[in-house]
């Protein structure tokens, strides 16, 4: 990829019309302003799932009379409903578009979020985190509309880019919420009424997004969600009828409108008479279609689901596959992410809640680097090996083992020294998230037409991990032997990875996803 790239029109594939370059900094073109929506609204979705956790060490368990299992019972409740979310969200994209379920996750668990300073015990608390979970769920639409929109060679990056920046509000909000929580304090508001009114900031953004997103973006690269199959037989027409590239007669970039070929007696087409697009909306068609024969494009056009179509793609060793490894990287993160600011507080009492919950933001906030990286990585693996789906599955395992090790260490070690510490957390987090970004820069290929099932599935998993070690955690010296839960987790990690490294990557005779 070229440094342009970053900024300039991609090219595009002329029959799928999806992007072959990530424009990460280009808002007005409509591939670009889709990708800012993705990780811009998983970012605020999961600062404002998270919004609990970076004040419950201190202030808010002292507020509500809570027990140290009390809070680690609310962290286990909160992604219950976020597994449950995540589960249904697979096929309601595939059926109603990511668009739709993307913002009306975030619509509808602003309900929850704007009634959370009502809470005042912990069934209260059980019940508010509960609800607030939607949000979470919003990580399925987040990758299954990148993944519409950003062609094979680029998607681990793309995915990756959106996963990472977007986990990153997880590293965000123990900034943020402590922040504003002080602010209020020296404003000369009680601590109970101060960290009650720090919810004002998440929600006024998570809505302000979701409205956005709904008025400002397509839902595919060629328009209306019903329309997807429409589009990708008339470009297949279109190239079969040797179109020419790169001329408005042959196929024309705008989003929303069907494309036609001009006719034989040179008179424009419906289409043609309509509003040209402006100029940040026009791409560079690709030389040559990634999806090379008909067969190969039809199939990976996303299809409604059925219910047996649904158990055959969740049921398959490939989904499974993503299902545990995803539930050892991102249900890692997950559980790590609601107790690190308490295991700080633990092994450094001095630190206090603000500075604790700083060094804890650490973890979450590397996945602006990690996950990318790790989509990146899978993505140049992938091109330098022949386009080779065993690359992205070789890498995937790899993540997993070293991050369970160095869970391990961590949980072994239990460091007292605050350098150790941070170090150790950090080598951890590098290929906890990176593994993150490597499942979804493989998700796309399996089962192409099931996407959002196959996505939904997964996302999934890395819940029903963050449940499972979340357990783990409370029930290690009553939700206080932290380092004993590292361990643990650390071991799971790597016997889950090794023993799921046999299976193919994508299903014998797939068509498409290759």
């Amino acid at each position: 990829m070229k440094f342009s790239c970053l900024w300039s029109a991609p090219e595009v594939d002329p029959i799928n019309r999806k992007a072959r370059s990530v424009p990460v900094l280009n808002v007005f073109n409509v591939y670009g302003r889709v990708f800012f929506f993705s990780w811009w609204g998983f970012m605020v979705a999961f600062w404002a799932w998270y919004t609990f956790p970076p004040l419950l060490t201190h202030t808010i368990k002292a507020n509500l009379h809570l027990t140290s299992a009390e809070i680690a019972n609310s962290n286990i409740v909160s992604l219950c409903a976020t597994l449950l979310v995540r589960f249904a969200a697979g096929p309601a994209c595939d059926r109603f578009g990511p668009r739709w379920v993307f913002a009306g996750t975030l619509l509808i668990g602003s309900i929850p979020l704007g009634l959370a300073p009502l809470v005042h015990n912990a069934q209260g608390l059980y019940v508010s985190r509960f609800f607030i979970g939607i949000l979470g769920g919003s990580f399925v639409p987040c990758l299954v509309w990148s993944t519409g929109f950003f062609d094979k060679n680029v998607i681990g990056t793309a995915n990756a880019l959106a996963g990472g920046w977007g986990n990153a509000g997880g590293g965000i909000t123990y900034f943020i919420m402590p922040a504003v929580f002080d602010s209020f304090v020296a404003l000369g508001y009680s601590d109970g009424v101060a960290w009650r009114l720090t919810f004002v900031v998440p929600l006024v953004i998570t809505i302000g997004t979701g409205i956005l997103m709904l008025l400002l973006c397509p839902d595919t690269p060629t328009g209306k969600w019903s329309e997807r199959y429409l589009h990708v037989e008339q470009n297949l027409a279109s190239q079969d009828g040797d179109a020419t590239p790169n001329t408005m007669d042959s196929i024309v970039d705008v989003p929303g409108n069907i494309t036609d070929k001009a006719s034989s007696t040179g008179a424009n087409s419906i289409q043609d008479t309509k509003e040209p697009p402006k100029h940040a909306d026009w791409d560079q068609e690709a030389a040559t279609p990634s999806s090379g024969t008909m067969g190969e494009a039809q199939g990976e056009v996303v299809q409604k689901p059925t219910w047996s179509e649904v158990a055959w793609v969740v049921f398959s060793p490939q989904t499974t596959f993503h299902v545990l490894t995803y539930m050892c990287s991102f249900g890692g993160e997950l559980a790590i992410n609601a107790i690190l600011g308490s295991y700080y507080v633990k092994n450094f009492p001095w630190l206090g809640q603000t500075s604790a919950a700083n060094w804890a933001a650490m973890f979450g906030f590397l996945n602006v680097v990690t996950r990318p990286l790790g989509g990146v990585v899978a993505d140049i693996l992938y091109q330098a090996l022949g386009r080779s789906a065993w690359a992205k599955k070789i890498w995937i395992v790899a993540c997993g083992c070293i991050s369970g090790a160095a869970l391990i260490v961590v949980g072994q070690v239990d460091p007292h020294d605050l350098s150790a510490m941070i170090g150790l957390v950090t080598l951890a987090a590098l290929f906890i998230e990176a593994g993150n970004g490597a499942n979804f820069a493989l998700v796309p290929h399996v089962h192409p037409h099931a996407n959002g099932v196959v996505s939904g599935t997964t996302g999934a998993g890395g819940n029903l991990g963050g449940v499972v070690f979340a357990i783990i955690f409370r029930f290690m010296g009553q939700g206080t032997d932290y380092a004993t839960a590292f361990w643990v987790i650390g071991v799971i990690t790597i016997a889950l990875n090794l023993g799921l490294c046999w299976v193919p990557p994508v299903p014998k005779g797939q068509v498409g996803g290759r």
